[in-house]
């Protein structure tokens, strides 16, 4: 796999540029990009700054964290507070992601989404208010283990760390998922996935495959 060396500030802007020249591939007036990676690769920081280089070009931005759509720990813990399997088929609310996110952005859609549901550490509702988004507007999702469930991005970004990396920077009390992850690599493929991939093996410098815009 080729990849190029690249420095985050680049990276950025070359991620903001490329997603200001797409357009949804189901008509959609709005975009929906994934900034997919385990916790370990932090995609949110991506995501944010991405974000922000694409209201510099004129382009509205909503960051949204995976883990604020994640199920009530009734759901997440039935099997076990440490069970890989279920983190990987069920801690996901996929089907409020579907319903708040990315059914009001569909074509016909009003483009009004809720930024998260549910907040994990309190184990409650967030009450958040939903946000309107006028057309051309891009939705920046982040998290881990988004590919493989056919939401409909328009660009997906991934975050990819060798097994042993990733590893080595899980912190001792989260190293439970790594099996989740290690499936996730066989199932869903996600650097072939992705239409863009990010090696980050080494945060200092990272390198990446464009793939074809």
């Amino acid at each position: 796999m080729r990849l190029e060396a690249i420095s985050w500030e680049r990276l950025t802007d070359a991620l903001a540029e490329r997603i200001a020249g797409t357009k949804a591939a189901d008509g959609s007036p709005w975009l929906r990009v994934a900034v997919d990676g385990a916790p370990a690769a932090e995609p949110g920081v991506l995501a944010r700054r991405v974000g922000d280089a694409l209201r510099v070009l004129g382009h509205e931005a909503l960051v949204l964290d995976a883990g604020g759509f994640l199920r009530p720990a009734s759901l997440r813990y039935e099997f076990g507070r440490e069970d890989p399997d279920a983190y990987y088929d069920t801690w996901l609310d996929t089907g409020a992601l579907w319903r708040e996110v990315f059914g009001p952005l569909e074509p016909g859609g009003d483009g009004r989404v809720l930024p998260d549901l549910w907040d994990p550490a309190t184990d409650r509702a967030t009450r958040s208010p939903y946000v309107q988004l006028p057309p051309g507007a891009v939705v920046l999702l982040h998290g881990p283990l988004l590919l493989g469930r056919w939401f409909p991005f328009d660009l997906a970004v991934h975050l990819r760390l060798s097994a042993a990396a990733l590893a080595r920077r899980t912190p001792e009390q989260d190293r439970w998922t790594l099996p989740a992850f290690a499936r996730y690599e066989d199932e869903a493929d996600p650097a072939e996935a992705a239409d863009v991939l990010v090696r980050l093996d080494d945060p200092r410098r990272p390198a990446w495959r464009p793939g074809s815009p």
